[in-house]
């Protein structure tokens, strides 16, 4: 079995047929542009997607994209509706999603990282370690943040993970109880 790859993608407090992708950060000039800091692996990948869900005071607007540009390693964007810089301070921290339905469906042996959240992660004895309730980069390779009756910090790499269940919702660790 090839070792899985996968996007790095967040799943926050969303709906389930959403998926975040970034977040808005600060303005960019004077004529609504905002910089934009993507979960993705590269940051041009969010701007395959023409129309953005963005979560304002608590419920999610559409907001269609009508200019992007890579900006030294981040990506800024233009967003219908938006024409200025309060227009665009007033959208400063918004979460980006969109639909679960509009990704390109994950190969075998690859996962989203919205997927592998709140999995349950139990060792190769069976033991429950916990949920993975996030998922870290850490340089040469990532780290799920499980919570349990601890948090315990376990590398993602091959050595370690040896099953990943997506439709049981289950991940099989090479990891002792007491690490």
């Amino acid at each position: 079995m090839p070792w899985p790859n996968w996007s790095k993608l967040k799943q926050l407090a969303s709906p389930v047929d959403l998926v975040v992708m970034g977040r808005l950060a600060v303005p960019f000039g004077v004529q609504g542009w905002l910089k934009v800091h993507t979960y993705t692996e590269l940051a041009d990948t969010l701007a395959d997607y023409g129309e953005w869900k963005i979560a304002i005071q608590g419920s999610w607007r559409a907001y269609t994209v009508l200019d992007w540009k890579l900006h030294s390693t981040g990506l800024v964007a233009l967003l219908d509706g938006v024409s200025d810089r309060d227009a665009a301070l007033a959208l400063r921290g918004s979460e980006i999603a969109i639909p679960r339905a509009s990704l390109p469906v994950a190969p075998e042996n690859e996962y989203y990282w919205s997927d592998l959240i709140g999995m349950t992660v139990l060792n190769e004895q069976d033991i429950l370690l916990g949920e993975i309730a996030e998922i870290l980069e850490a340089g040469a390779h990532d780290v799920l943040v499980v919570k349990g009756d601890r948090e315990r910090l376990i590398p993602f790499v091959e050595q370690i993970v040896r099953h990943v269940d997506v439709s049981a919702r289950r991940v099989t660790v090479d990891w002792q109880a007491d690490y």
